[in-house]
């Protein structure tokens, strides 16, 4: 565990204890939330572990992405203290390769997301995203075209990594300053970017950040999300089904689906929606949720090493 994520655990521990003195009876005793889930009410199944992270180099998986051209390829990377890596894994956690992505620097990777365009390519979104000392001025946006797994690449690792295309990236600015956020989604359909906050005291900031790579620009606030947990707004990763009409994320305690009315044809409604709770099972530290090709599976991993990867299936 790095630095970083212990001082946001300690941070995050002392937090919960204040509001317990304080009297807030919404926290058990097992320091979880009281978005507990009701199995029988969940639009989604139990959680199944499908395996473990193979790769010793995978040690705070912050982000999870399921590829839209590969089959059973998904791409993950560390948070911050790493380098440029983004690592393939199978549908059972084995390794599938790492790769540095050229043109780009982890300073504090929190999220990931993948984007396949009109033409069928391709793309993985980095998020350079995370600011918890609230020092930098510009957040970035990574866009690589995905590699193609093969069965040498799996001989990879990070002191001997493959090497993607150049990035681009996308700057952009908050109008408010600076802001923490560990949670990065592309819209399916327009390929516009959304960055969610993470917040100890408010409900999350959904800001939208228009695609135009190679320039800076300002992130537009476009609504508020809280999650049925306290905290309410303590958001640490998310993603787009393929088809738009559903927005997954999650905090350390659990998952939260959001879905758009039915014949609702603007996507950012979908912001005005109460969250869904979901069992994302055991996870020591979990920052990672992302959907499958069906739109039906929602796939989660945790911090820490060879962590479990979990599936969870829509009934």
């Amino acid at each position: 565990m790095s630095n970083k994520t212990i001082t946001k655990f300690f941070a995050f521990v002392i937090f919960v204890a204040v509001v317990c003195i304080a009297g807030c009876a919404a926290l058990h005793t097992d320091g979880r939330s009281a978005a507990n889930v009701d199995a029988d009410r969940s639009s989604f199944g139990k959680p199944e572990v499908l395996g473990k992270i193979a790769s010793d180099d995978i040690t705070e998986s912050s982000g999870i992405a399921v590829s839209k051209c590969q089959p059973n390829v998904f791409w993950t990377h560390n948070d911050s203290g790493d380098g440029p890596f983004i690592f393939a894994i199978g549908a059972k956690g084995e390794s599938l390769g790492t790769w540095k992505v050229l043109g780009a620097t982890n300073v504090d990777w929190e999220d990931i997301a993948e984007f396949k365009d009109a033409s069928g390519q391709c793309f993985i979104y980095i998020g350079e995203i995370g600011d918890n000392g609230k020092k930098h001025t510009e957040q970035a946006v990574y866009r690589v075209a995905e590699p193609t797994v093969s069965a040498d690449a799996a001989k990879s690792d990070t002191k001997s990594p493959l090497e993607t295309a150049v990035a681009d990236a996308v700057k952009f600015t908050y109008p408010e300053g600076y802001l923490n956020a560990e949670t990065l989604m592309v819209q399916p359909a327009t390929g516009d970017i959304y960055v969610l906050t993470k917040r100890h005291d408010a409900p999350s900031s959904v800001y939208k950040i228009k695609p135009e790579f190679g320039s800076t620009v300002v992130a537009e606030k476009i609504a508020e999300v809280k999650v049925p947990a306290v905290p309410n707004g303590l958001l640490t990763g998310g993603d787009i089904a393929p088809d738009g009409k559903h927005v997954a994320i999650c905090d350390y305690f659990a998952g939260y689906e959001l879905t758009l009315p039915a014949n609702d044809k603007n996507f950012d409604d979908i912001w005005k929606q109460t969250p869904a709770t979901i069992d994302l099972g055991d996870r020591k530290q979990g920052e990672a949720i992302g959907y499958g090709n069906d739109g039906n599976t929602l796939f989660a991993t945790s911090e820490g090493k060879h962590p479990p990867l979990i599936e969870v299936k829509r009934k």
